[in-house]
């Protein structure tokens, strides 16, 4: 059985931080699927055979074991719930070919700034570490001018709406629990400081007052926001949001692909971390660099027309 090796590797005699997780995960969701379901102890135990005594002691706060892989592979067979789920290895609890259907999900993104599913998804990952490659500039940073230079073009969101939806993120930033990491090319700053590229049509005083900003407010967010500068030359990541072990999300333009499963969610964490240790720039630096940019800033004339038609996430 696949899942043998797993429970092999939980036994008792481990008192792991892995395996106490993972028996309280199991305990919270044979709760919530029994209670769904609705399922009495007595019930359950009898579809699955095992006394009413085992199943309360495996629902009991101070359990710390968790039943035989047979034992938990009918459970979820009762209560139509995969084991992975059950064990917290998905987010999913389809079974079957249900799990290959919504292990990649694919969302067009909302020409909105209030996007409610980003919202819900960073609200369901409160507690946990984001990790964040922006397409730009990070949201959270962003100045006024900025914003509504984004937004000119928009037939839908408004800068003001913008606007409200990055003081909010900088509002969620601020609170104690909050813990994010983003990793982004050196050279996007770069280019922004000189007007290159989308920023050809940004003028020069717009610049420098977003750099300060940028460099002032990673310093005060320390330690619980941390920036990390790459070489593009030799790295590359697409825009990617990791919500801790909840979902990934890549940006593809207009939509994401939304990734639930551990496995997929792990592969895109090791390639963030990857990021991370290849960083020439690292987070206690990146306000000096800033700075330093602010020098670089040229003046360049707008080009009639020149604005961002799409949201940049």
């Amino acid at each position: 059985m696949r899942y043998m090796g797993y429970f092999n590797n939980m036994t008792p005699t481990q008192p792991t931080v892995k395996r106490r997780d993972t028996v309280r995960i199991f305990r919270a969701r044979l709760a919530e699927a029994m209670a769904r379901a609705g399922h009495s102890r007595a019930e359950l135990a009898r579809a699955v055979g095992v006394n009413r005594s085992t199943l309360s002691q495996l629902l009991a706060t101070d359990n710390d074991r968790l039943p035989r892989a047979d034992t938990v592979a009918a459970i979820g067979a009762t209560l139509q719930v995969s084991l992975d789920w059950l064990l917290g290895l998905s987010q999913e609890e389809s079974l079957g070919a249900d799990i290959l259907q919504r292990s990649l999900q694919i969302e067009p993104s909302s020409p909105n700034p209030v996007d409610e599913r980003l919202a819900q998804w960073h609200a369901e990952a409160a507690g946990y570490k984001i990790r964040y490659v922006p397409s730009l500039l990070p949201d959270v940073l962003k100045t006024d001018a900025v914003i509504a230079y984004e937004f000119q073009m928009s037939q839908v969101a408004t800068p003001r709406q913008a606007r409200a939806e990055s003081q909010a993120r900088l509002a969620y930033m601020r609170l104690p629990e909050t813990d994010m990491e983003v990793c982004s090319p050196i050279q996007g700053i770069e280019g922004f400081a000189r007007g290159e590229g989308i920023w050809r049509g940004l003028d020069e005083d717009a610049r420098r007052e977003q750099l300060v900003r940028m460099a002032d407010l990673v310093d005060e967010l320390y330690p619980s926001f941390r920036w990390f500068l790459f070489d593009g030359l030799t790295h590359y990541s697409a825009p990617l949001t990791i919500f801790g072990p909840q979902r990934a999300a890549l940006y593809i333009g207009q939509m994401f692909f939304v990734f639930n499963t551990i496995e997929h969610i792990r592969v895109l964490t090791r390639h963030f971390d990857n990021l991370i240790r290849v960083a020439t720039v690292q987070p206690p630096d990146v306000g000096g660099v800033l700075r330093d940019l602010y020098d670089a800033v040229d003046e360049v004339a707008p080009r009639p027309g020149m604005g961002v038609p799409a949201r940049p996430q």
